[in-house]
Formats: C-alpha cells, sequence, structure tokens
C-alpha cells in the first residue's frame, strides 16, 4: 500500500507536470465515460430494471394470436383461460380507459384502466390507503367503487386521508373510492390514474367476438413457461372447436410481461449502448497515441530506472498507476457530465419510452462509471507501459542521437487506424438514421394537415346511453364547431388520423363463405358527412357521405384505395358489397351489407413510418347501436381553421356548453401530432449524430497526431531531403500520402464491420435499408475529408522545415 500510495503522488506530479497532454486526455475520456454513464442510466431505468411488482419473472401476459396480429382476449375466451388454466394464478384481466372526472370546477380527462378483482393481486399490490375491489365488487349490478392513483390523490384531492369511503364524479356517475395505489404501481406502464371493476354482464361472458382483453397471470411453483404455452394450447383448440366462427385459426400465446411491456425499446437501446460503446474506444485509442507520444520524451527516465534495478513490472505498474489517476480525473468529469446528460434526455427524451423519467445517475449507474474507468484506464494505459518498460539505456541514447526506430510507429498507426473504423461505423448508423428521417419527412399523410385542429371528446354512458342522444350531442358540437370565428368547416370522427388506438374490423366481400379464413381485417372510422371535405381526403371515385345516408336507407361505405385493391384486384369496387359490424335477424350466418358508395386515398393513419392498412369508413348516422359501446361514446372532433391561428379555448367553451361536465382533451393541431409520432425516431437521429460527430472529431485529433508524430521524428530527413533539392510539394504529397494510407485503410475495416453492425439499426429505419450505398457513400466522404483536413496541416509544416535549423539541431 505504500508504495501504490506513492505511484499514486507521483503519477499526480506527473500530470500536473504536463497540464496541455492532462487536459485534452481528461476532455475525450470524460466525453467517452459521461456519455456511457448517461446511457447506462437510461437502459438500465428501461430495460435491466425488475418491474415494480413482486416476482415480475413469473408474471406471465396471455394474448390470442390471430395471423400476425396480437389483438388482445375477448372476454368469453377470458373467462375460459381462467376456468381451465391450472398452471397460472390470480388470473385477471384488463382494458385501457379514460374518464371524465369532476374533482373541481373544470373537468377533465384522466388515464385509467378497467380491471378484473384479482388484477392487484396477480402484481402482489397493496394499497397505501384503504382497499382494493372484492370479488362481489366485481360482479354486474353492484354499486360503484374506485381505486385511485396516489398521483390523482395528491394533486387533485389534496392528500386527504379520509378520502376513503368519499365519492368522486366520474363519467357524470358518484363512485366511492375504496383505495389509493402507491406511485411505484403500474403494472402496465399506463401511467393509470384510475381502476374501476370490470363486472362483466352475463351478455358480455358470452361474447367471444370482440377482441381487447390484456391478460396476465401469476407462474404457479413448478410451471414452466413451456408448460402454461402447452396448457393454452389445449385451451386455444377447445376453444375454436367451441366456437368456430369467433375462434377459428385463434391461438393463445404466453410471454414474460417484461418482454411485452420493453420489447419494443430494446432495438433502439442497443444501438445508443454500441454508439456510446464506440466512442469510448476511439477516445481510449486517443489517448494512448497521446500517451505514446509522451512516452518518447520519457524514455531516459524509464531507462535509468532500469538501470538502476527497477523491474519491468515495476515500471509497468508505476505507469499504469498514472493512467489511473488519469482515468480517475476524467472519470470524475465524466459523472459530472453525465448528470447533465440524463437530465437532458429525460427532459427531451420521447414520452412513449417507458420509465425514461426514472433515469438518474445513482448508486448503480456510479458503480458502472466506476468500472468503465478502471477498464479504460487499462485499455489505454497498458501498450505504452508495456513499451516504456521494454526501453533499454542504450537505446534510449541512440535514439536521443538522432537513430528513429521507425517500427515503433506502427502501433499508433494501427490505434488510428482503429479510430477511424469505428468512426466509420458510428457514421454510417447516423446516416441511414438521418436519410430515413428525410424520406419519413417527405412522405405525404394523404391529407392535407395545414390549418387542422383535432380535440376528442368522450361522453359519459349514463347521460348519453342513448345512441340517438350521442349522435345528436356530436352533431350538435359539429355546428356549433363551424359558427365559430375562423373555422372553415367541422366534423367528427371516431378516431382521426396519427392517433392511438385504433378499432379493427374484419370484412368479409360478397360472394365469399362467411367463414373466417376470408376474413379482410381492416380499420373502422365512423365519420360524420362532412369529414371528407374537412381533412381534405382526396375522392378517388364515386361519391360521399350525406345527410339523407340513415339507417332508413340502404347501408352505405366509403373504402380506402388499399383496401379496395385487396378485396377485389382490378376490379371498380363501386357497388360492391361486403358483410360487416353487426348481424342480421337471422344471427351470425345472416350478416348486414354495405354498398361501397366511395374510394378515398391511402391515409397514414398510425403514422407517417408506419405501413398504409385496408380502412373503410361508415356514416355516423349508420352505425350501429353497439358501436358506440366499441368507441366508449368518444370521438374526435376535427376543425378546419382559416389561419394557423385558433383560439382553442373557444372549442372548450363551446363543449361545455353542449355537453356540461365533458372536457375536450388532447387538443392540438395536426401538425403537432406529426412532431409527436416523429419525436422518438428523430430523438434516437440526433443522439447517434453527435456521437458519430465526436467520433469525427477524435478520429480526427487521431489523424493529427500521429503525422504530427511523424514529421517531428522525421524532421533531420525532411531537413535532408530538402537540402539535396526535394520539392514543397514532394514533400507534402509525402505527409498526405501517408495519411491517406491510414484513412484508406481504416475506412476498409470500417465498411467491413458496418455493414453488419448497421443491420441492428433495421427495424429503426423508414424507406432505406440497413445497407445504404448512399449512407455509406456519405460516410466515407465526410471521414475522408476531414480526414485529409487533419493531415494537410502536419504535411504543410513539414514543407517549412528549414535544413540548416534542423540538421543543426541535430
Amino acid at each position: 500500500m505504500g508504495l501504490l500510495w506513492q505511484d499514486l503522488r507521483f503519477g499526480m506530479r506527473m500530470l500536473a507536470k504536463a497540464p496541455g497532454f492532462a487536459g485534452i486526455a481528461v476532455l475525450a475520456l470524460a466525453i467517452g465515460i459521461g456519455a456511457n454513464t448517461a446511457i447506462f442510466s437510461v437502459v438500465d431505468a428501461v430495460l435491466l430494471r425488475p418491474l415494480a411488482i413482486e416476482d415480475p419473472s413469473r408474471i406471465v401476459y396471455v394474448d390470442e394470436q390471430w395471423r400476425d396480429l396480437q389483438p388482445g382476449l375477448s372476454v368469453g375466451n377470458f373467462e375460459n383461460v381462467c376456468r381451465q388454466s391450472i398452471s397460472l394464478s390470480d388470473i385477471s384481466a384488463s382494458a385501457n380507459a379514460s374518464f371524465n372526472l369532476s374533482a373541481g370546477t373544470i373537468p377533465e380527462r384522466v388515464d385509467g384502466e378497467i380491471v378484473t378483482a384479482r388484477y392487484f393481486a396477480t402484481f402482489g399490490a397493496h394499497p397505501i390507503l384503504g382497499r382494493v375491489f372484492t370479488a362481489d365488487e366485481d360482479r354486474d349490478g353492484h354499486p360503484g367503487v374506485v381505486v385511485i392513483s396516489e398521483r390523482l390523490w395528491r394533486t387533485r384531492l389534496h392528500a386527504d386521508r379520509a378520502v376513503i369511503g368519499q365519492h368522486l364524479r366520474i363519467n357524470g356517475t358518484s363512485w366511492t373510492v375504496v383505495g389509493v395505489m402507491p406511485n411505484t404501481f403500474d403494472p402496465l406502464l399506463n401511467k393509470s390514474d384510475v381502476w374501476v371493476p370490470a363486472a362483466f354482464s352475463q351478455a358480455q361472458l358470452a361474447n367471444y367476438d370482440s377482441h381487447y382483453l390484456s391478460v396476465m397471470g401469476r407462474q404457479r411453483p413448478g410451471a414452466s413457461l413451456a408448460r402454461v404455452q402447452s396448457e393454452l394450447d389445449v385451451i386455444a383448440k377447445r376453444l375454436e372447436q367451441a366456437h368456430p366462427i369467433d375462434d377459428k385459426e385463434r391461438g393463445l400465446r404466453a410471454v414474460q410481461l417484461a418482454t411485452v411491456l420493453l420489447g419494443d425499446q430494446q432495438p433502439a437501446m442497443r444501438m445508443m449502448v454500441a454508439a456510446v460503446g464506440l466512442v469510448l474506444l476511439i477516445a481510449c485509442a486517443n489517448i494512448a497515441n497521446l500517451q505514446l507520444a509522451r512516452s518518447r520524451t520519457r524514455q531516459k527516465e524509464m531507462a535509468v530506472r532500469a538501470a538502476l534495478g527497477a523491474s519491468p513490472a515495476r515500471i509497468v505498474r508505476q505507469l499504469l498507476v498514472e493512467s489511473l489517476v488519469l482515468g480517475a480525473v476524467g472519470g470524475i468529469v465524466g459523472i459530472l457530465l453525465a448528470f447533465w446528460g440524463v437530465a437532458w434526455i429525460v427532459a427531451k427524451g420521447p414520452a412513449e419510452v417507458p420509465r425514461l423519467q426514472q433515469s438518474a445517475v445513482d448508486g448503480r449507474t456510479l458503480a458502472f462509471a466506476c468500472g468503465a474507468v478502471l477498464l479504460s484506464s487499462f485499455l489505454f494505459g497498458v501498450v505504452p507501459a508495456l513499451r516504456s518498460a521494454s526501453t533499454r539505456l542504450s537505446q534510449a541514447f541512440k535514439e536521443g542521437a538522432g537513430t528513429s526506430s521507425g517500427n515503433r510507429d506502427r502501433v499508433r498507426s494501427v490505434l488510428v487506424v482503429g479510430e477511424i473504423a469505428l468512426a466509420l461505423v458510428l457514421m454510417a448508423g447516423a446516416g441511414l438514421l438521418i436519410r430515413s428521417a428525410l424520406l419519413v419527412s417527405r412522405v405525404s399523410p394523404g391529407f392535407q394537415t395545414a390549418n387542422l385542429v383535432v380535440g376528442r371528446v368522450g361522453l359519459p354512458d349514463a347521460a348519453y346511453h342513448d345512441p340517438g342522444v350521442a349522435r345528436q350531442t356530436f352533431e350538435r358540437m359539429i355546428a356549433r364547431a363551424s359558427a365559430l370565428p375562423g373555422v372553415e368547416s367541422a366534423a367528427v370522427v371516431s378516431r382521426a388520423p396519427l392517433g392511438q388506438g385504433w378499432s379493427t374490423n374484419g370484412l368479409i366481400p360478397e360472394g365469399k363463405a362467411i367463414d373466417p379464413s376470408n376474413i379482410v381485417n381492416a380499420l373502422l372510422q365512423i365519420v360524420s358527412p362532412g369529414y371528407l371535405s374537412t381533412a381534405r381526403l382526396p375522392l378517388e371515385a364515386g361519391r360521399n357521405f350525406t345527410a339523407q345516408d340513415t339507417r332508413d336507407r340502404g347501408l352505405v361505405t366509403i373504402v380506402n384505395q388499399t383496401l379496395a385493391r385487396t378485396m377485389w384486384p382490378g376490379q371498380n369496387p363501386i357497388g360492391k358489397r361486403f358483410a360487416c359490424c353487426e348481424q342480421g335477424p337471422r344471427g351470425r350466418l345472416d350478416p348486414v351489407w354495405h354498398e361501397v358508395i366511395g374510394v378515398v386515398g391511402d391515409v397514414r393513419a398510425r403514422g407517417l413510418d408506419q405501413q398504409v392498412l385496408p380502412e373503410f369508413y361508415l356514416p355516423i348516422a349508420q352505425m350501429p347501436a353497439s358501436a358506440w359501446d366499441w368507441l366508449g361514446r368518444t370521438m374526435d372532433l376535427v376543425v378546419r381553421t382559416r389561419t394557423r391561428s385558433f383560439a382553442a379555448n373557444d372549442l372548450r367553451v363551446m363543449v361545455a356548453l353542449i355537453a356540461p361536465g365533458v372536457p375536450i382533451y388532447d387538443l392540438s393541431t395536426m401538425q403537432e401530432k406529426i412532431a409527436s409520432r416523429l419525436e422518438a425516431s428523430h430523438f434516437d437521429m440526433f443522439l447517434l449524430a453527435t456521437f458519430a460527430a465526436i467520433a469525427l472529431v477524435l478520429s480526427s485529433v487521431g489523424i493529427y497526431g500521429v503525422l504530427s508524430y511523424v514529421v517531428a521524428q522525421r524532421t533531420r530527413d525532411i531537413g535532408i531531403r530538402i537540402a539535396l533539392g526535394a520539392t514543397q510539394a514532394t514533400i507534402l504529397r509525402d505527409v498526405l500520402w501517408y495519411g491517406f494510407r491510414l484513412t484508406a485503410v481504416g475506412l476498409a475495416l470500417g465498411l467491413a464491420a458496418a455493414l453488419p453492425a448497421t443491420r441492428l439499426l433495421a427495424s429503426l429505419l423508414f424507406g432505406v435499408g440497413a445497407t445504404d450505398a448512399t449512407a455509406f457513400a456519405a460516410a466515407c466522404a465526410v471521414l475522408a475529408m476531414v480526414a485529409l483536413a487533419a493531415s494537410y496541416l502536419p504535411a504543410r509544416r513539414a514543407t517549412h522545415v528549414d535544413p540548416i535549423v534542423a540538421l543543426r539541431s541535430e
């Protein structure tokens, strides 16, 4: 320990004597350590930490599998899984919902879930106040009870501990608060504030057609996931035999809950981890290069140490301790940068990334940073230490007399080649994401987004249960909104483009058997007659809906081009019919037919970077009564304004006057919605481009350093060549050629590494392949130009060597 303390003090003194070297090295290392620490903090929060539930590894998510979709379970299928499964306990179900809450003077919309009584037991959760539902309270007809979140309790109910037993006005009716769940309770990462009992009716329990439930269960002791899956396969076969129309070709799948909730985040997180890892490697290579250059000035010192009896191991230890001191200082600065980086990522990161807000530089993150410091110190310190330990006194004095050892430059050249290769991998990845973002920005959404305002309105079932009353209420909103100052037109649609939570229906074209194998799955849109003109969707054929399209006349529909091509390839769809949405007087095999009266252009309803799906539109006056329950009596109010500026408060006041106690929420312009949907991909692009820029700077510094070192080493040789008649152009060409060779080898190795590495980005790209030639060529060109610029400065300095001065100094 005494020798170690001595080495530490000596190392600190040596760094203090070389502030320029120490400053550059600390800065490079701090950037690498800081970036790695910040990204680890995010990855740890999002992916690595277990879900905040009891024994999360044993929680299984059960969903249905139909074709390439996982739509969720029907109530009937859920009830059968509960009754027949012996490998799962505490099976529960949840359905996302939102509620109109009147807890103050202004009503608001809050997110929540409709859950079965065992939901809380599934996750081993307990309330901080009160209790959770009982089985009796989860029965049809029982008085309404509600469990609320701690967040809602504190922000809206002023943390009143007497809240248990009090009544809340939710969706226009009174609900009794029975419990408050802690902030840590968010098992499905929905940020729910309200939980109400599902209380399925007998009609719902007999329904095998509507597939929307999220189902979870806990593996019993000794029950493996494979055993659970095998059991579900048997249950699925029984359901298919018992309900051939609703459950044909449907399977049941068991997946770990964490995989379902966090699996979509893995590609982006893997990309970020790889990117910051490459940045740190480049930083280590740069510092190693600086150490190698600096070791030349200390050759006599090391030779004298060896002559006085210091063993190679003792010299290596001393130099590694110096590297550790350098690494520790860089690590401290890097951790400070990580605090800032994590705060920035949490503030600017995409809202859709689960648990991102939990990112913090905590004990686990600091432990990771310490490990990164130790590893980095070894990486950039071991080669210079081994080289210095091999120095002998005679060799040091020979080199001091002007005899250089050219083979010793090879290590530095290899490090620079490695830096260039790693930088190219990062730049190619950034180029792919930039190309993808540019292509997405040029995609037409299929309608005019400018001057389009969208807000969502949900009518409570208690006051608007009658379908006629609900429809008339929305029609009044349309009329009043159209009369507002600055409004050109208004309409309602069940789900405006770029929204969340789409409804789909299976369609069967006329002429084919009423059988699940003939179903074409399509997005359902229920619209008022003026919706297409308000959104300015191009009508490609046929006619628009009119006020006369009511249920007293023939049922009609408008389809998008994708659905028309899918159902009637090469045919005119106008006048064609399909079955959907409701059954006829004689039951399931007697469907209701809808006639196609128009074809509209395709709309990228789920996002600009998402595939266009088959889509059909029904007029609001012809929608079946049961559809109001599917939609939760919730529609999007779409307003086309004359100018970009619009008083959103006018819409809020209008809705409040027509439907007291009902708020309009998610109110924004369509262009804001587009920006929000692209937020995640743009954020990934920005981070990777930032890391690529850092790598580019570090690699250019590496090239500059190596060539500067070569010029300094060969000053005498260059002076002799100039004295013998070599021109400045010749000297310039020779030095640039050396830099070009390093760059060319680095680019070749980088391309070989980037081609397989960029395949990790495939799921994050749109309209561009993982090996896009344009992105790779641009990355090579930029890196080559920067390398050439970095090579030019030392080359130009070489042309100004004065042969008299060079020979005199020797």
